[in-house]
Order: structure tokens, then C-alpha cells, then sequence
């Protein structure tokens, strides 16, 4: 059995400034996503965890736990809730950044359904935390990432219909993205800070240029446009889990003020 990567790494380089990710063919014949990093490569499964893997016989840590939360509710309908402890919440967070790469790999190689379906997952995983985990901490952990992740849903399912030209229906998702961002800012008493949110800024201008710009340009234009932020914003969100999870929090915060830039729309003049 070959162990050694090498000839994978050497005939497949590594690009810091953009997402390099493809296609393969599994040797039991089903489709695998690679995505090149720096020191090798993650490979994940197109359905389910990943990974792969099943937990207690469930797709994921998710179902799993939802599972038990409906027996537990069914059985305490008047008791205490159910509850996530930190260790449980660790689970779902590692699981979660399994399908935050598969989702930004999905949406580089234009797979939009796909890249819409887990980011809907992530969207369902944060709610979940929201309303189970038992510490407040943990909550934040995960919904700190939902109006990015909101954002990344928008655009996955946006763009097919603006190439279509279904222009209505792809403002209509987009003015869905705007509301739930701004749903999350008024959750936390954050409504002020809405010129700073990158991921608002970013859907209210994309929603301003299907609205104003001559609808020819705009197909012709629509993908390159839309495709180039969104990529620098997933590659600046995967830095800044990074470095939180180093406990380098000055690096996070200019990151922050980095993807803060770039997603704002640019000032007159």
C-alpha cells in the first residue's frame, strides 16, 4: 500500500491566493472533491459527513443529536430540555468545518446546489446550537459564522438563477440573505453595526447590480463578478478560524478588518 502523498502534491501545486480543488474518481467508482492545502489535501465525499463516517448509525453528529433531542422531548414533555455540553458542541463545531470546506469547494467548482445544500445544513446546525447548547459561549462559537454563512447560501442559490435570468427570483433570494443578516444583528443588539458587516454590504450592492445594471452586461458579467469576492471573502473566513483557533486574536481582528474591506461597496468618487 502507498503511503507517501508525494506524487499527489508534486503533480498538483498548491495556490496560497486562491481555492484549488477538483473532481476525482474514487476506486470504488463514487466522485470525491479534493481540495489542495498548503501540506497536502483534503479529500471529502459528495453525500453525508465529509468525512465518510456515521455516527451511531446516523449521516452525522447533527441527525444524531436531533434524534435524541426528539426522544428526549417526547418523553419529558414537561420537563427539563435538552442540552448540549461543551463536548457535544466541540463534535458539531468539527463537523461543521467539514462541510464549511466542502461547500467552498462546491462553490469554486460552480456546483451550486450542492454548495446551497450544505450551507443550509450549517444554517440548521447553528439554529440547533442556538437552542440546545447549554452554555452561552458555545452558542456564539457557531453563530458568530451566520450571516457569512448566510451569504455563501444567497449566492449558491443566486447565481444559477441570474444566469438564467431570473431576475426576480434571484432578488428574491438575495432580499432573504439581506433579511436574515439583518435578523441576526437585531438578535444581538448589533443593528448599528450594519455598515461594517461585510456579508450585508456585499448582497445589498450584488442585489443593486441586478436591479440597475443593463440585464445583457449583466449576464455576461455575472459570474466573474460575483465568483472572485466570494472566494477571497471564504479564503479570509478559513484564516480567521485559523486564528482563533490559535489564539491569535490580533491576526483575527485585522482579518476581520480585511474581509470587512473587501466586501464593503466602494465609496463615491
Amino acid at each position: 500500500m502507498q503511503l507517501d502523498i508525494d506524487p499527489i502534491l508534486l503533480g498538483w501545486q498548491y495556490r496560497p491566493d486562491e481555492v484549488t480543488v477538483r473532481i476525482i474518481e474514487g476506486d470504488e467508482g463514487r466522485r470525491k472533491v479534493q481540495l489542495r492545502l498548503d501540506l497536502g489535501v483534503l479529500q471529502m465525499e459528495f453525500d453525508g459527513r465529509p468525512d465518510g463516517r456515521r455516527i451511531h448509525g446516523c449521516e452525522s453528529w447533527l441527525e444524531y443529536h436531533q434524534l435524541r433531542q426528539g426522544g428526549h422531548d417526547a418523553e419529558n414533555p414537561d420537563g427539563a430540555p435538552y442540552l448540549l455540553e461543551p463536548e457535544d458542541c466541540a463534535e458539531l463545531l468539527r463537523e461543521g468545518v467539514q462541510y464549511y470546506h466542502r461547500y467552498v469547494s462546491f462553490w469554486h467548482l460552480q456546483c451550486y446546489e450542492l454548495c446551497a445544500r450544505d450551507t443550509e445544513r450549517n444554517l440548521r446546525l447553528f439554529a440547533f446550537v442556538r437552542d440546545h447548547a447549554r452554555h452561552d459561549r458555545d452558542k456564539m462559537r457557531f453563530d458568530q459564522w451566520r450571516p457569512y454563512v448566510t451569504m455563501m447560501h444567497a449566492c449558491a442559490v443566486a447565481t444559477p438563477l441570474v444566469q438564467l435570468e431570473q431576475w426576480d427570483a434571484a432578488v428574491g433570494v438575495i432580499d432573504a440573505g439581506i433579511r436574515g443578516i439583518e435578523r441576526f444583528l437585531e438578535e444581538y443588539d448589533q443593528v448599528s453595526k450594519a455598515p461594517q458587516v461585510g456579508e450585508l454590504a456585499f448582497l445589498r450592492r450584488w442585489k443593486n447590480e441586478i436591479l440597475t445594471k443593463p440585464r445583457g452586461h449583466l449576464d455576461e458579467s455575472a459570474s466573474a463578478e460575483t465568483t472572485q469576492p466570494i472566494d477571497r471573502i471564504a479564503g479570509l473566513h478559513g484564516e480567521i478560524k485559523r486564528a482563533i483557533q490559535e489564539e491569535r486574536y490580533e491576526d483575527a481582528s485585522r482579518l476581520r478588518d480585511d474581509l470587512r474591506r473587501i466586501s464593503a461597496p466602494p465609496s463615491d468618487g
